[in-house]
């Protein structure tokens, strides 16, 4: 099958013919003639299988029929780096056949509010929104959406998961009853089925590979410890053919901590994280995809909505949170049918994740050897979790007497789960000189060179037990990470 089998407008084959594509995906195979049925859809697919052209083509092609005086055509999604290439999209796919389109989002200047807001009044024939911009908007009177045709949610789990339920359900309310809606999604948690209930009518299902990786991913597995991290990542480099790399990270401190390290290794990298500027970011991603530099260390702001041609290698630096995330972050390669490789750093805290992982996508992980020269890493051991057995003593109550509470340990992860380790990990209580103290509840991170022995200290008997092998191989300057850190 080829895209002229869908009888597409002749300005929209035109579009698909310049910007290079050959052969529908099959979430395209299967979503487009639907679409063009003006069926309501959920469609779950793994990322890099095409799914905005999947919704694109089509409604560019209704666009293109219909010659509308109005909005058609509404597509929310998650972040302003997808809205952005979304918008590119369109500007290719929509070229020869005169279609329009806006990107709303916030993190810019004051004249691209203006812009958004001429472009909402005057009704540009696609606006792609993040939710809480569009809110901004809407706020202000001058949003007319009311002869509306076609709603698409983009990457929907991931605008839930971000918190967008009441704010989507705010603008929905708003739209015409009378209208196609498309909802797009990687995962199809519960939460997506009770969304897809509340706003679609009789609706059309795609699935394809849910939450799996493409079988085109090389996916491996390394055991370490935390401060073998950066010395590994070195071997790596300089013994892979790596084009180019996107590295991961779970905390915005530890990006300038690996780029850092990366450029005293004498590689090029950028850091990109929620704390730069829109301009920043953009600049920074702009200057990875026209191959400035080679590496580009990033949060999980980069695992959804980026298309980069041809990256070759995807770094967990440490685990993610949710099994999901780590299906988006590895799925940044081997995008299209291509290939590529995806390797991840397993500390002794992070273990209990992959079993999770694999369950997810349905088939072990393989767990590879250090280098020779690196000592041992942690032994596998999946029902460890936070470094220590799940078994025996784990509950809070089950502390042996005079452990300490752990009160101490309160506030250094944001608030969240301040007792968890609590009991768990034999330390002594805390002196009165010491507790409650800067020095005892910041990070490593906060504390500084300076701080850091009070810590040692209060820490023997964990870090004992979590790093063995500590001065066999690599350098302690690893960054940190731990397996419970604030997603952004």
């Amino acid at each position: 099958m080829d895209f002229h089998s869908f009888n597409l407008h002749e300005d929209v084959l035109t579009g698909i013919d310049s910007m290079g594509y050959n052969k529908p995906t099959p979430v395209q195979e299967q979503a487009i003639p639907l679409i063009l049925e003006k069926k309501d859809m959920i469609a779950c697919a793994q990322t890099g299988t095409g799914k905005t052209a999947a919704y694109l083509l089509p409604l560019i092609d209704r666009i293109s029929h219909g010659n509308y005086e109005h909005t058609s055509t509404l597509i929310l999604v998650p972040t302003r780096e997808l809205a952005k290439q979304i918008d590119e999209q369109v500007e290719g796919f929509g070229y020869f056949a005169s279609v329009s389109s806006i990107a709303i989002y916030g993190g810019n200047k004051g004249d691209d509010w203006e812009q958004q807001k001429r472009a909402l009044t005057t009704g540009a024939d696609i606006i792609i929104a993040t939710p809480g911009r569009l809110i901004s908007h809407m706020a202000m009177g001058y949003v007319k959406l009311d002869q509306l045709n076609h709603l698409v949610l983009d990457e929907a789990d991931k605008m839930l998961d971000m918190g967008f339920m009441d704010d989507l359900l705010k603008i929905i309310q708003q739209l015409p009853k009378q209208r196609q809606t498309l909802l797009f999604s990687a995962t199809m948690p519960r939460k997506i089925r009770d969304l897809a209930q509340q706003i679609l009518q009789d609706p059309a299902e795609v699935n394809l590979a849910i939450s799996k990786p493409a079988e085109g991913i090389d996916q491996r597995l390394y055991l370490t410890y935390d401060n073998q991290k950066l010395p590994l990542l070195e071997h790596l480099l300089r013994s892979l053919d790596v084009l180019n790399m996107i590295i991961f990270t779970s905390r915005k401190s530890n990006v300038s901590q690996i780029v850092r390290s990366l450029k005293k290794m004498n590689f090029t990298a950028e850091g990109i994280s929620s704390d730069m500027t829109q301009d920043e970011r953009e600049k920074a991603l702009q200057g990875f995809k026209n191959k400035q530099y080679q590496i580009v260390v990033a949060t999980d702001i980069l695992s959804r909505g980026i298309d980069i041609d041809s990256l070759s290698h995807v770094v967990n630096f440490d685990m993610p949170q949710d099994a999901e995330d780590y299906v988006h972050r590895v799925g940044r390669t081997a995008r299209a049918a291509s290939t590529g490789m995806a390797i991840t750093f397993v500390n002794e805290k992070d273990m209990y994740r992959v079993q999770k992982v694999e369950r997810l996508i349905e088939r072990e992980l393989p767990k590879l050897a250090l280098p020779d020269d690196f000592g041992p890493g942690p032994a596998y051991n999946p029902t460890r979790i936070d470094g220590h057995s799940s078994g025996g003593n784990r509950s809070r109550g089950g502390a042996k007497q005079g452990s300490g509470s752990g009160d101490r340990n309160r506030g250094r992860s944001g608030g969240s789960g301040g007792n968890r380790n609590r009991s768990r990990d034999g330390q002594r209580p805390a002196t009165a000189s010491t507790e409650g103290t800067p020095a005892a509840n910041a990070t490593p991170q906060e504390q500084g060179t300076g701080e850091q022995q009070p810590r040692k200290r209060n820490n023997n008997n964990r870090n004992r037990n979590r790093n063995n092998n500590r001065g066999k191989g690599g350098s302690a300057s690893a960054p940190n990470s731990p397996a419970a850190t604030p997603q952004e």
